[in-house]
């Protein structure tokens, strides 16, 4: 008969997470786009709370995550401060089509600053697949994330977009904080996960990941892990385009200024059918 020890844990490090911000952003959403973990509050009581838990691979580690979802409405503000207390981080959400959610931020970090000082925080907007309705641009957006000391990210539960890895993010602040990086950076390794994506962005195109023969979930990944490691970032229509320096046009006119500055489209190289006789071996091909 086997003897009974303590259970062995499915993780390495235990978070607890708050998603904030006004009512009807999708905090509700992003919990649910998170496909592992339980929803079952460990209180008894938890109206106007949402509960999920979920694991991710943070540089070989495994992170569990306990995300709970506060209520927008003025009257769970008190809960929100209940449920605020041992927190390690927190999720500022608004909806990117809504610009009074983005303007009530304010007043929710106000409330974090008073109840839950010093813990770590990022910005994320929400809704990304619906651009087309923006109200708050991007570039604000980050102005007021990096005035804010923040990390910023905009996010898509419907295309799974981001969400990971604003989690992630969060996680690697949060844990760095409390001096935890120390433990396994000597041993640090990649996830199987990340090195295939790595293996799979580095060759591919962003505008040629949906021509892949791939799930769809897989493909949004690796979408997501493109933009969240500037890979192929310039890498449009299939050609590459690069911003000329500034010295360039410097002893020119106006008109050479202007054209500096232009973006120039790289010549596709073609290789002869022949190579020609008493030419030089040297490529005159420049590659940007």
């Amino acid at each position: 008969m086997a003897s009974q020890g303590s259970p062995v844990k499915s993780y390495d490090y235990l978070l607890k997470f708050l998603l904030v911000g006004d009512s009807d952003v999708g905090k509700g959403e992003i919990l649910d786009s998170l496909q592992d973990g339980s929803m079952e509050s460990p209180y008894a009581y938890s109206s106007g709370i949402d509960y999920k838990t979920t694991t991710i691979l943070l540089d070989g580690r495994r992170v569990k995550l306990e995300l709970w979802d506060t209520s927008g409405q003025g009257r769970f503000c008190t809960i929100f401060r209940s449920y605020s207390r041992g927190a390690q981080g927190i999720l500022l959400v608004y909806d990117i089509t809504n610009g009074w959610s983005f303007d009530g931020i304010d007043r929710w970090i106000r409330e974090i600053d008073e109840h839950a000082p010093g813990v770590p925080r990022i910005l994320v907007g929400n809704r990304l697949h619906l651009a087309f309705k923006r109200q708050v641009p991007t570039e604000q957006a980050r102005a007021y994330a990096e005035k804010n000391g923040m990390t910023f990210f905009e996010v898509s539960p419907l295309c799974n977009f981001n969400v990971i890895e604003s989690f992630t993010e969060l996680s690697r602040i949060v844990l760095m904080r409390h001096g935890m990086e120390k433990f396994w950076r000597p041993n640090r390794v990649f996830s199987l996960q990340d090195l295939c994506c790595r293996a799979i962005v580095s060759c591919t195109p962003v505008h040629l990941i949906d021509k892949l023969p791939l799930p769809v979930a897989i493909k949004s990944h690796l979408k997501s892990f493109s933009m969240a490691n500037g890979m192929n970032a310039v890498m449009m229509h299939g050609r590459s385009y690069s911003v000329a320096g500034g010295s360039a046009g410097s002893g020119g006119g106006s008109g050479g200024g202007s054209k500096a500055n232009s973006l120039k489209r790289s010549k596709s190289f073609k290789p002869p059918q022949s190579p020609p006789k008493g030419t030089s071996s040297k490529s005159n091909c420049k590659i940007t």
